[in-house]
C-alpha cells in the first residue's frame, strides 16, 4: 500500500491532493506499528493460498502483457520488425503448490485440491470480469461510423438470441454500439461460468479458448476496422492475460514422499514386505502389472486404510479436475525423496488406478525430485532405468516424449554443504541431458530454489547461464519462495524487472555456450574439490558428536519451532537430529545467528586443497572460463560478505563450554574460505566489485545488530525458565522477525 501511495507523490499534484497522500501514509505506517508483526496462529493453507493469490492477481497479471510488449520491441529492435515472434501462449506460465504439496503436511488434503483449484478458478474471472467492463465501457464504436467484423456481427446475434434479459438490459442508446453490446454479453457468460460450481452452467464458456475466441473477434474486427488506436491495444493486453492464465490462474502442481506412496502400494497390492522388496524387483512388477493391465480396480479394493484411501483419492481428484477445469489447471506429480525407477511408476500406477490413463501411459506429467546429493547421484540411472521399460516409454509418448526431473537445492545442500550441493546438482543435469540426448527424449528440469545461497538462491542470471550446455533449450522452471516472493514480485515494475532478467538469461544461454565447456581437467578438479568439502561439511555437522546440541544452543532454532509462518511443521519426522529437519529452519536459525554456515561451510577446505594441488593461476583460469564455478565462487563471496561472526561469537556463549570447539572450527573454515577467495579474485576485500551491496550491508548492520543482543538476553532468560514463560517467547518472535526483516532473509 505505501509504495504505491508514494508512487503518487508527484510536484504536479495540487497541495491539497499531496497533503490528503501524506496523510494516507501515515494512517498505513500506523496501522502497521500497530498490528502484531508475529502471528500467533500458524496460517492455514487456505491463508497461504490468499496470500499466493495477491501476487498472481494484483502483480503478476498487471505485468504480463507490458513484459510481453517489452521483449517483441526488443527483438524488433535487434532482428527488425515482425521477423522474431515469441508466441504469447509458450512465454510465461505460473504454477504453484500450495494447497497441493502433501510432502509432510497433513493438512494439504483431496480436498485442498478441489478448494484450491475452485478459488484459484474464481480469482482469475473475477480479474477477467472488470477489464472486460473498462473494455466496454470504452469501445464506444457506432453501427454506420465504422466498419464491423461480420463474424462479430453474426456472434452478437447469436448471443443476443441466446441470452435476451441480457440485451434487454442494455440502454437503448448502446444497442448501435456493437462492440459494447458483445462485451456485456461475453461477461454474463463469465458470470455463468463463475456459478458453475453451484450447478448453473447454461451458457457457461467450456474453456478458456471459448473466452478466447470472442476476445479475438473483437480485437480482430478492431484491427480490420481502423480500431488500431481506437482500443486494440486493451484487447490485445487481454488476450495476452487470458492465454496466459486461463481459468485456472496457476497450475497445480502435487507433491508427495516416495515412502508413503510404497507403503500405500503394498496395501494395494497386498504384499506385505512390499517395502523391503530390492527397487528394481519393485519396478519390474509394476511394469509387467501395468503391461497386462492386472492392476487392481478401485472398485474391487474394500477396507482400506485411511491413508491408502486418500491416496487415491488424491489421484481421483486430479482426474476429475482435469474434467472440471481443464488439463492446465494440474501440472506436476512431483515424487519427493525419489530414490528408484519403482517409485516413479508407482504413481503412473496409481494413476491409471484412479483412471487417468491405461496401460499405454497416463495424462499426468511425473516428476521425479532429486534431493541429497547421493540421490543427485543415482537420478541418471533411475532415468536410464525408466527409459528401458516399454511401459514408461509409452507413457512419455503420450506426454510428448518429455520428462520432467525437478532437482532440490536445499535438502542436497543441508546433506553436503554448497561444494557438493552445486556439483552434484551441475553433475546430474549434465549427465541426465546426456541420458535423454541417447534416447531421443526432450528432458525439463525444474529447478527447487529456495531464497538463500544455500538454497539455490543468490544470483539467478548466474545460475542460468553456468548451467550445463544444453540443459535449458529456451525453457526455465523455478521456485520462487519465502521473502524472495516479495522483494522479487511485491512491486510491478521490480516483477517486470525480474522477469525480463530471466528471460533474457535463458535467451543469452541458448544462444551462447561461452562458459558452458569446462575441460577434463577442470571438471577432475571440481570432482576434487566436492568430496573434500563434502567430508569437511559431513564430518563437522553428522560425525560430530556435540554439533546438535551446539546447534540447538546456539542458534534460536527452539524459537523459529514455534513461529506460526507455515502450514507445515518443522520437521518431516519426530526427532531431533539435523535429517529430520526441514531445510528453511535449518537456514533460517543460521541466518539468525549472521552466521551463514550453510552457504559456505566446506568452500574453504575444497579451495585449499585445489591451491595445493595445482596452483592459484589454475584456479584463476578456471574463475575466468567457467561460468557455473564463477557463480558458485561470487555467491559463497557474498554470503561471507553478510556474515558477521563477532554476532556469532556471542550466541555461541549460549552453548555449553564442551560445543564451543565448534564455533572455533566455523570460524577457521570461513577464515581459510576469505583468504582464498580474495585470493582468487587477486582482491583486498570481499565484494569489492559490488559497492552497491557492500554499501547496503554497513547501512543496514547498526540497525539490526542490537537486536541480536537483545535476542541473545532473551534466549538466555528464556531457557533458564524451561521455555515456559510466554511473554519472553512473544518477545524473541519479534526479534526473529526484526532480524529477518533487516537482513533480509530468512531461510
Amino acid at each position: 500500500i505505501i509504495h504505491r501511495l508514494v508512487e503518487r507523490l508527484n510536484p504536479d499534484r495540487t497541495p491539497g491532493e499531496e497533503a490528503q497522500s501524506l496523510a494516507r501514509i501515515r494512517d498505513a505506517v500506523t496501522s502497521g506499528w500497530q498490528t502484531r508483526s508475529v502471528a500467533h496462529a500458524r496460517p492455514t493453507v487456505a491463508d497461504e493460498l490468499d496470500n499466493i493469490l495477491f501476487y498472481l492477481t494484483d502483480v503478476l497479471y498487471r505485468v504480463v502483457a507490458p513484459f510481453e510488449e517489452s521483449l517483441q520491441e526488443a527483438l524488433d529492435r535487434h532482428y527488425g520488425v515482425g521477423m522474431v515472434r515469441y508466441p504469447a501462449e509458450d512465454l510465461l506460465r505460473f504454477g504453484s503448490w500450495v494447497g497441493g504439496d502433501m510432502d509432510g503436511n497433513p493438512n494439504v488434503t483431496a480436498q485442498t485440491i478441489r478448494e484450491t483449484l475452485g478459488t484459484q478458478r474464481n480469482a482469475i474471472i473475477n480479474c477477467y470480469l472488470p477489464e472486460i467492463r473498462r473494455l466496454a465501457r470504452y469501445l464506444s464504436q457506432t453501427r454506420g461510423e465504422v466498419g464491423i467484423l461480420a463474424a462479430l456481427e453474426q456472434r452478437l446475434e447469436e448471443y443476443s438470441k441466446a441470452r435476451p434479459e441480457v440485451m434487454q438490459g442494455i440502454p437503448e442508446r448502446h444497442r448501435e454500439m456493437p462492440y459494447r453490446c458483445f462485451l456485456n454479453l461475453v461477461m454474463d457468460r463469465l458470470r455463468t461460468t463463475l456459478g458453475q460450481a453451484q450447478g448453473d452452467d447454461s451458457g457457461a464458456y467450456r474453456s478458456p479458448e471459448e473466452f478466447e475466441q470472442d476476445v479475438q473477434l473483437v480485437a480482430s474486427s478492431l484491427k480490420a476496422n481502423k480500431g488500431v488506436h481506437a482500443g486494440l491495444f486493451s484487447a490485445q493486453r487481454l488476450l495476452s492475460r487470458i492465454r496466459t492464465f486461463g481459468f485456472h490462474l496457476a497450475t497445480l502442481d502435487v507433491r508427495q514422499d516416495a515412502e508413503l506412496h510404497r507403503q500405500v502400494m503394498g496395501e494395494l497390492l497386498n504384499i506385505a514386505d512390499w517395502s523391503s522388496w530390492p527397487a528394481d524387483k519393485r519396478a519390474q512388477h509394476l511394469a509387467r502389472m501395468i503391461s497386462a493391465g492386472q492392476l487392481p480396480l478401485q472398485d474391487d479394493l474394500h477396507g482400506l486404510s485411511d491413508q491408502a484411501a486418500e491416496a487415491l483419492n488424491v489421484f481421483n481428484t486430479i482426474r476429475d479436475a482435469s474434467e472440471q477445469f481443464g488439463e492446465a489447471a494440474t501440472g506436476l506429480f512431483i515424487i519427493s525423496m525419489t530414490q528408484g525407477a519403482d517409485d516413479v511408476l508407482t504413481v503412473l500406477a496409481l494413476a491409471i488406478m484412479a483412471g487417468l490413463g491405461d496401460a499405454d501411459g497416463a495424462r499426468l506429467d511425473i516428476a521425479p525430485l532429486l534431493e541429497t546429493v547421493d540421490d543427485l547421484e543415482a537420478g541418471p540411472e533411475i532415468f536410464k532405468s525408466l527409459l528401458s521399460l516399454d511401459v514408461y516409454r509409452r507413457h512419455l509418448s503420450k506426454r510428448h516424449d518429455r520428462q520432467v526431473v525437478m532437482v532440490g537445492y536445499s535438502d542436497s545442500n543441508k546433506d553436503s554443504g554448497i561444494v557438493a550441493s552445486r556439483w552434484g546438482l551441475q553433475q546430474a543435469q549434465y549427465k541426465l541431458a546426456r541420458v535423454a540426448s541417447k534416447n531421443d527424449v526432450k528432458i525439463a528440469f525444474f529447478h527447487g530454489r529456495g531464497g538463500t545461497v544455500s538454497r539455490g538462491g543468490g544470483n539467478l542470471v548466474n545460475g542460468i547461464t553456468g548451467a550445463p550446455a544444453g540443459t535449458i533449450g529456451g525453457v526455465f522452471r523455478v521456485t520462487e519462495q519465502g521473502e524472495v516472493i516479495n522483494q522479487k514480485y511485491g512491486m510491478r515494475p521490480l516483477a517486470l524487472r525480474n522477469l525480463e532478467l530471466m528471460t533474457g538469461a535463458v535467451l543469452q544461454h541458448g544462444l551462447s555456450d561461452v562458459g558452458q565447456h569446462p575441460d577434463d581437467e577442470m571438471r577432475k578438479l571440481m570432482r576434487h574439490m566436492a568430496r573434500a568439502a563434502r567430508e569437511k561439511y559431513r564430518g563437522l555437522v553428522y560425525e560430530e558428536p556435540g554439533f546438535v546440541d551446539y546447534f540447538r544452543s546456539a542458534t534460536p532454532i527452539d524459537v523459529i519451532e514455534r513461529l506460526a509462518i507455515g502450514s507445515r511443521p518443522a520437521s518431516r519426522r519426530s526427532g531431533q537430529g539435523i535429517s529430520n529437519l526441514r531445510a528453511i529452519p535449518w537456514v533460517f536459525s543460521w541466518a539468525q545467528t549472521r552466521i551463514g554456515f550453510p552457504g559456505v561451510f566446506g568452500m574453504g577446505t575444497a579451495l585449499h586443497w585445489a591451491e595445493n594441488e595445482l596452483g592459484i593461476d589454475a584456479l584463476r583460469e578456471m574463475y575466468q572460463r567457467w561460468s557455473f564455478f564463477r557463480g558458485m565462487i561470487n555467491d559463497v563471496e557474498m554470503v561471507l560478505a553478510k556474515s558477521e561472526l563477532e554476532i556469532g561469537q556471542r550466541y555461541s556463549e549460549l552453548a555449553r563450554t564442551e560445543q564451543k570447539h565448534v564455533f572455533t572450527t566455523i570460524t577457521a573454515e570461513f577464515d581459510l574460505a576469505t583468504a582464498h577467495i580474495l585470493q582468487l579474485k587477486n582482491t583486498t576485500s570481499l565484494l569489492e566489485d559490488q559497492e552497491t551491496l557492500r554499501r547496503n550491508i554497513r547501512l543496514r548492520n547498526p540497525y539490526v545488530d542490537p537486536v541480536h543482543i537483545v535476542q541473545i538476553d532473551l534466549l538466555q532468560r528464556w531457557r533458564e525458565g524451561d521455555r515456559a514463560d510466554d511473554a519472553l517467547l512473544d518477545a524473541l518472535k519479534a526479534t526473529v522477525n526484526g532480524i529477518a526483516l533487516g537482513i533480509q532473509n530468512t531461510g
